[in-house]
């Protein structure tokens, strides 16, 4: 899908082919692929790289372009996996032209941070801090879902929730890879500032830019960090909260095993013959009273003997 804009008052609209400024694919096909590479002369080995995924973000600056390969979080989405993937794109600027390729939309010319854009230059620099931003939301998200995950598996006695707490923890990692990636971009470009001829006002705002990524970087490294040493101690609540279980049911189990055996003896004809001279109905009432009592009485022995054991075992 092909798109067009230029700048007009400031802010980036919709133009034709013919008098847009910056030229936008997202999820390009084969025929716009060799329109890329023949009508606007963009090699095929850029083109794939701001199409995979997994391609290392770089920066590489020719006489008349000056080509980035960078990284941004995907849109987020809710299912049962919560993962967060990364995907690549390319910003190709040549002279007074901006090429955008995106894997996936939507494009993000209408936020904030385009207010104010000049020239095609801003733009780019624009497009990097909307993307650092958008790290930084993301990371609230995940900062969110762990805390949620986690009250979830202080009571939950299945993986489920463990099992998407270690995939929001590889997300995280693949995040903090792709910031410090982008950090190395954001530094190789501000060394080349004199000879990009940057005005003032935009190496400030490169900067701006960098510094923002170091902490986005900072940030993701501490929630990486947090969530890692989290697992584990989660991973044991979960076990404790099993264990917990096994041993109410085998309270129970041990409780119903005495009475199961006086239950089979009074079904028997001898119970008949040794209470003939009692009425039955007391004599049934009386042995269902004794069942009861004796219950309560071996469920206090266990409870007072597992007690006993687990403060030794504390001291």
């Amino acid at each position: 899908m092909k798109y067009g804009f230029e700048l007009k008052n400031g802010a980036i609209t919709d133009a034709t082919e013919d008098s847009a400024c910056i030229i936008v694919y997202i999820a390009p096909n084969d025929q716009e692929k060799r329109h890329i590479t023949e009508a606007l002369r963009l090699d095929p080995y850029d083109l794939d790289s701001a199409l995979d995924p997994d391609e290392v973000s770089r920066l590489e600056v020719s006489p008349d372009r000056v080509s980035l390969i960078w990284k941004r979080p995907n849109s987020a989405t809710a299912d049962e996996q919560l993962r967060l993937d990364i995907s690549s794109l390319g910003l190709f600027l040549h002279r007074d032209r901006l090429l955008v390729i995106l894997s996936d939309g939507p494009v993000p010319f209408s936020a904030k941070e385009f207010n104010g854009v000049s020239s095609t230059t801003d733009v780019l620099l624009r497009f990097l801090l909307h993307t650092v931003r958008h790290y930084v939301a993301h990371l609230r998200v995940i900062k969110q879902l762990s805390a949620a995950l986690g009250s979830k598996i202080s009571s939950s006695m299945e993986n489920r929730y463990l099992l998407q707490m270690f995939t929001l923890g590889e997300s995280l990692i693949y995040y903090l890879n792709a910031i410090e990636a982008n950090g190395v971009v954001l530094s190789k470009l501000r060394g080349l500032a004199e000879r990009l001829a940057l005005r003032k006002e935009q190496i400030d705002a490169l900067d701006d830019i960098v510094l923002e990524n170091q902490q986005c970087a900072r940030q993701a490294q501490i929630y990486s960090t947090v969530l890692s040493g989290l697992m584990d101690a989660r991973g044991t609540i979960v076990n404790n909260n099993m264990n917990v279980l096994l041993k109410n049911l085998m309270l129970i189990n041990i409780v119903f095993l005495p009475l199961n055996l006086l239950a089979s003896i009074g079904g028997m004809s001898e119970f008949s013959m040794m209470t003939k001279r009692i009425d039955w109905r007391l004599s049934y009432l009386l042995f269902a009273l004794g069942m009861v009592l004796l219950g309560w009485a071996t469920w206090l022995l266990f409870v007072r003997t597992i007690e006993k054991s687990s403060r030794k075992n504390e001291r």
